[in-house]
């Protein structure tokens, strides 16, 4: 996949027969949606997006001959609406802005859920580098869902990132780029039994974060954009906190819903400038270190992250 060019006046085209407004600068007018059904409008897992043995291939061509593989992957539980709204209504301002950058870069769009409550946990698209990356982003199923375990299952995007995409620019010792996007603290692992049963994959046990963190830096340079959009303080720091003890500040950062598009931008811009830098993976060290700092606070915070740093494992 990922062959041709990405062209305002295709996405304008293609936003008006969808019946959307596209403003001069290249944004959608979402003043028309109540709610974000009414813009994404899939009712159920679309067979585009079925993670279910699947593998997503980045090819150079020589149409695209030096590829850059971006995934954007967003929470698209009941309380992320409209930050999907937002993405979807900036898609072709945050176009414009990087192609100019980088005219191979090939996108592709993920929605995560969460596997212990939800139907369709992931869903993941091709890469693609014209007007499909929106064709696919409409795709998108908004569940709505989540429940009450205090996170997304946000590694879910770096579990098929590792094992279910072929980059050919890693085989120039390049990586691409992955950026979740939610609002909810990082789970601590994927259940293996409900992994296994999505994928295809034949998994005997639970996939650790800390773990699979390890294994997604091998091939994508790995960002979080915390979004803001009304959850108490106490949430917001224990979600920042949860994620701070993986990424460190420069893969980790916070914005309102209505700046989401230029979070995205610049990731992808600075990612662009540094992409030949070398991972720096979490040291077993600075793991254990921060089980003991968390171990001191234990049952101080309602949104305890236990989970990734122990060896137990929750019951699922």
């Amino acid at each position: 996949m990922g062959h041709g060019n990405w062209r305002e006046n295709d996405f304008r085209e293609y936003s008006k027969r969808a019946g959307r407004r596209v403003r001069r600068d290249g944004t959608i007018d979402l003043s028309g949606y109540r709610n974000v059904r009414e813009m994404y409008q899939e009712m159920g897992l679309a067979k585009e997006l079925d993670p279910r043995n699947v593998l997503r291939e980045c090819c150079e061509t020589v149409e695209h001959p030096n590829t850059f593989p971006v995934i954007l992957a967003l929470d698209v539980t009941g309380s992320m609406g409209r930050a999907a709204m937002e993405v979807a209504g900036k898609l072709g301002e945050v176009m414009k802005e990087v192609l100019g950058f980088g005219k191979d870069i090939e996108f592709m769009i993920m929605g995560i859920g969460d596997l212990d409550y939800d139907r369709a946990p992931i869903q993941i698209s091709q890469f693609e580098s014209d007007i499909r990356i929106a064709a696919q982003l409409d795709k998108i199923y908004f569940e709505g869902g989540g429940g009450g375990n205090r996170w997304e299952s946000y590694t879910g995007a770096w579990y098929m990132a590792a094992r279910h995409t072929a980059l050919d620019c890693w085989k120039r010792g390049k990586r691409g780029l992955l950026i979740t996007m939610g609002d909810e603290p990082l789970n601590p692992v994927l259940p293996g039994r409900i992994l296994a049963d999505i994928t295809g994959d034949p998994l005997q046990e639970d996939v650790r974060t800390d773990e699979l963190y390890r294994e997604v830096l091998q091939k994508y340079a790995v960002y979080h954009i915390n979004v803001e959009h009304g959850h108490s303080e106490t949430f917001r720091r224990a979600a920042m906190e949860a994620w701070g003890r993986v990424l460190d500040r420069r893969h980790l950062t916070e914005c309102t819903v209505n700046s989401i598009s230029q979070a995205i931008v610049r990731i992808i811009l600075d990612e662009l400038e540094e992409k030949t830098e070398p991972a720096r993976p979490l040291l077993p060290g600075r793991l254990e270190e921060a089980e003991k700092e968390r171990s001191k606070d234990a049952g101080k915070s309602h949104y305890g992250f236990g989970g990734i740093l122990r060896r137990s494992r929750p019951r699922w």
